[in-house]
């Protein structure tokens, strides 16, 4: 549903606004049976993808007054996925 305002910003086309919240619906259905496999793989990656919630979360909180570049949270959020998935492999191993 949020997306929807968001396409709307770049263009009042129906049918681009149709299709890509379609594919947007399907792809998110895929990466959710994808990350429920991987999870099972890796005990750990659960709790990165909670501290990779509480980034973004705190990141539109501060949004108003402080603006984090987006290269930035792309390294946050792939180091806070790395390191859990890392630290699963480093803790079974054991």
């Amino acid at each position: 549903m949020d997306s929807i305002p968001a396409i709307f910003a770049v263009t009042m086309d129906p049918f681009i606004v149709f299709t890509s919240n379609v594919f947007a619906i399907l792809g998110l259905r895929a990466l959710y049976f994808l990350l429920a496999n991987v999870a099972d793989r890796f005990h750990l990656l659960r709790y990165g993808l909670a501290m990779v919630l509480i980034f973004i979360g705190s990141k539109m909180l501060i949004m108003p007054w402080f603006h984090v570049p987006v290269a930035a949270s792309l390294l946050v959020v792939a180091m806070l996925i790395g390191a859990s998935v890392v630290a699963s492999l480093l803790v079974t191993r054991k």
